[in-house]
């Protein structure tokens, strides 16, 4: 089992999507999803955070230098490209996306690495957190 495979994450909230909170790219996909969940199934909280340092060490992120987002999905924690994937399979638009889960992780996670390993440098990092709007804000918990 890979250290970044689906594992066991019973009591955390469902549909909460932990990211990088100083992470341009992060802060689009975060905002991507919100205007794309009408129902509000998703709810988000930055790795640099309190609350998000305390569950990214439980499932092995490290918050200092995080190589992965992840999201809690009936009673699992999913990383890299199944997080995504997951997410984009729970939204109306990008639901058929969902199907590229079926490919092999050892696959679709080079690509997401490629990504991950240069967006401050393609899409820039903050030194804070994004600032979310009104809307946004009810989605990301205390």
């Amino acid at each position: 089992m890979s250290r970044w495979s689906p594992r066991d994450a019973q009591g955390e909230p469902q549909g909460l999507v932990l990211f990088d909170g100083v992470c341009g790219f992060c802060s689009r996909w975060v905002r991507f999803v919100i205007n794309r969940d009408p129902e509000a199934r998703f709810s988000f909280l930055p790795i640099q955070s309190e609350r998000g340092r305390e569950l990214a060490a439980r499932f092995g992120i490290d918050p200092e230098a995080p190589q992965t987002n992840a999201v809690i999905w009936n009673g699992r924690i999913y990383f890299k490209s199944d997080a995504a994937l997951t997410v984009l399979g729970q939204l109306p638009a990008t639901r058929p996306l969902a199907l590229l889960k079926s490919a092999p992780r050892i696959i679709r996670d080079p690509a997401y690495d490629l990504i991950a390993r240069n967006r401050y440098r393609l899409f820039g990092r903050t030194e804070t957190c994004m600032v979310p709007s009104a809307n946004e804000r009810a989605r990301l918990p205390d």
